[in-house]
């Protein structure tokens, strides 16, 4: 260092100088020791890959817990029936130093990354008696995006939140209150004009816009709301432009694939899932849903441009770019679960911009990011017709040609014993099935996968420095059952099964819909009535076209009855993320774990027991060179997790 000047001028430049140059130390000190995960799937095209390093598979069976943060999320259920809906799903996101998250009503917190101390916690006060079909938020996020070029600052950072009872809500991110010139005192109807809507995604955000989607039980009439899309300015909350997935004048694009004299009525088609953003492009990526009602599309004939599918829209337009329909004429509940996974494809030798599609049917498509033209192979194969009067199902389908089937892609009977075996093949062969693709029929179709197999809302991670890409997949298959209307209470009056089964009323069409899944259930538990594994977590080689490695993923019934039953796998709900430590950590499962897995073969090694259901997706971060591993324990009504509110921090000692 230099000596302190004498004259006294000098002095006062040194020493502002000297402050200057602390402050940049400070600074990139801070930067080198922190690394943030900023949206949902950390970057906004939901890659879910981080490139930290610490926790690797030398060391990672040292994690001990850091933190937990207690929600206070069931005493908020009290006094009404949340919790038999409620799910915690939400990804917290990490940004200067503070994780924002969301709890199943709508609630936002922010706590400190280090600590887990509460900062603030804002709520919306969502009435939870109403009729809500999910009571679930998966999270928030925060504007501007870290790296927009388009976003123009000129106020501090915001944190959105999307609300069950269709609000879109703007925070303060240091105080949590609302930003009072955005919107009406904070806060955006989503309702208006669309009808009685929820959201249960994290809005994406893109430069200075914010694109949100909607939730809707769909099963339930002809004529729901429609699945309309809207960009609001996210200074302002202004409306910017909204796009409806269904063509309703002769003069939209699409309009010729929906024939029928009420088509132009039929709602949904909507975009439950997360939305994915590229900035540079000024592209967002629209996965969109099966038109309502899902399981009958007499009143919809032809392909149904643009529902189940990925669409690619002009951020500040809304003008449609491209689209790819990954279910014509969707019958199947085949919704666009997961978020679109945006990254670069190596391609003849060339990097390509790129969008991986993951689907429920057990696809997985790899398309331009800039066209939506196939990066690999995609052709359409003849799939069964449709022996409901009135329907008319789409003659094809689209198949991946070179990449595995992450699906059910064969079916046989299953059972604990010989008993539950011989029960299982009569249920099958009771059923009609002709494979992938059978439609909904009045004696009742086998559908394999069902509405919640393959690749779900969890979605996919991919780890570049690999070029593997890793998804956790159910195998669970359907029963798909349509009654006449004026048949209902005459075909349910002495059918056990029919009683207990779903019911989409489907009202509009003349078709009453009943949906069971294949299992029983006894004082056993659940017993799956087809073989397993029934979850697994799957690596992908892209370049190479078939799977890296494929393990069961948890397990869902008592090992200490049923010690092989850590082979079959569970049903899961939730995602993976992947480091580039080597290392995969997903929860998911119903046993209520945290696991991380090697990268190179899937090998497990690390778990540890959640002090509640983990139907979520980890995140992971560091600060002050430490790195954390985060997720949501809450569980999830529907499922029969165990219900909690935590927040679990996980670090090496």
């Amino acid at each position: 260092m230099q000596a302190f000047p004498q004259c006294p001028r000098a002095r006062f430049f040194w020493c502002i100088s000297v402050l200057m140059l602390s402050v940049i130390d400070v600074a990139m000190g801070q930067a080198a020791n922190s690394v943030e995960w900023p949206a949902y799937g950390n970057d906004a095209g939901g890659m879910r890959f981080s490139p930290l390093k610490q926790i690797n598979p030398t060391n990672v069976k040292q994690l001990t817990i850091a933190w937990t943060f207690r929600t206070g999320e069931l005493e908020h259920y009290k006094g009404t029936s949340a919790d038999e809906k409620a799910a915690f799903e939400a990804t917290p996101i990490m940004v200067d130093g503070t994780l924002y998250f969301s709890t199943p009503t709508s609630r936002v917190f922010a706590v400190d990354a280090t600590t887990g101390q509460k900062k603030w916690d804002y709520n919306p006060d969502v009435y939870l008696r109403q009729d809500l079909s999910e009571i679930t938020s998966r999270g928030v996020s925060c504007w501007p995006a870290p790296a927009d070029k388009r976003a123009s600052v000129t106020s501090g950072k915001r944190i959105f939140v999307a609300t069950l009872d269709g609000r879109l809500i703007a925070l303060d991110a240091v105080t949590g209150k609302p930003i009072s010139t955005f919107g009406k005192e904070g806060s955006v109807d989503l309702r208006k004009g669309v009808g009685n809507i929820s959201v249960t995604s994290p809005p994406a955000v893109i430069g200075n816009t914010i694109v949100v989607g909607s939730s809707m039980g769909d099963n339930q009439r002809f004529n729901y709301e429609r699945g309309v899309v809207r960009a609001y300015d996210a200074l302002t909350g202004t409306l910017r432009w909204s796009w409806d997935p269904i063509p309703r004048s002769k003069n939209e694009a699409g309009f010729a694939t929906w024939k029928g004299p009420e088509a132009t009525q039929t709602g949904a088609a909507n975009a439950w899932s997360l939305i994915s953003a590229d900035a540079e492009r000024d592209l967002v990526f629209i996965p969109t849903t099966s038109p309502s009602p899902d399981y009958y599309g007499g009143e919809r004939i032809g392909s149904n441009l643009y529902a189940s599918s990925i669409v690619a829209i002009r951020a500040s337009t809304g003008k449609v770019v491209w689209h790819f329909q990954t279910v014509h004429h969707d019958l199947w509940d085949y919704d666009n679960a997961s978020q679109p996974l945006l990254f670069t494809f190596t391609k003849n030798g060339k990097a390509v911009p790129a969008v991986a599609v993951g689907t429920k049917v057990g696809h997985v498509f790899i398309l331009n990011r800039e066209t939506g033209v196939p990066l690999l192979p995609v052709e359409e194969r003849p799939v069964p017709k449709s022996t409901v009067p009135g329907e008319e199902a789409f003659p094809t389908q689209p198949f991946p040609s070179t990449l595995p089937l992450l699906g059910l892609p064969k079916l046989e009977a299953w059972g604990l014993t010989p008993d539950d075996k011989a029960a299982a093949q009569r249920r099958i062969n009771s059923l009609h099935y002709e494979g992938m693709f059978t439609p909904p029929s009045l004696q009742g179709s086998l559908v394999a996968p069902g509405n919640v197999g393959g690749v779900h809302w969890g979605g996919m991670c991919y780890d570049p420095e690999s070029g593997l890409l890793i998804t956790n997949i159910n195998r669970l298959a359907a029963s798909i059952r349509l009654l006449p209307r004026e048949k209902l209470a005459e075909s349910v009056k002495n059918d056990q099964e029919l009683l207990r089964a779903e019911t989409g009323m489907q009202a509009g069409t003349p078709y009453v819909m009943k949906r069971s899944y294949l299992f029983t259930r006894d004082e056993r538990g659940v017993i799956m009535q087809t073989p397993p594994p029934w979850g697994t977590l799957v690596a992908i080689n892209l370049q190479k076209g078939a799977l890296a490695w494929e393990i069961p993923l948890g397990y869902m019934m008592d090992i200490t009855k049923y010690p092989q039953a850590k082979q079959w796998g569970s049903l899961n709900f939730g995602g993976a993320i992947a480091t580039a430590g080597g290392l995969i950590f997903v929860a998911a499962s119903l046993d209520g774990h945290l696991r991380a897995f090697n990268t190179q073969d899937g090998s497990l090694l690390w778990e540890v027991a959640l002090p509640a259901g983990g139907q979520a997706t980890p995140m992971t971060y560091q600060i002050n060179g430490q790195q954390y591993v985060v997720i949501a324990a809450g569980g999830h009504g529907k499922l029969g997790t165990k219900l909690g509110d935590y927040v679990v921090a996980y670090r090496l000692p």
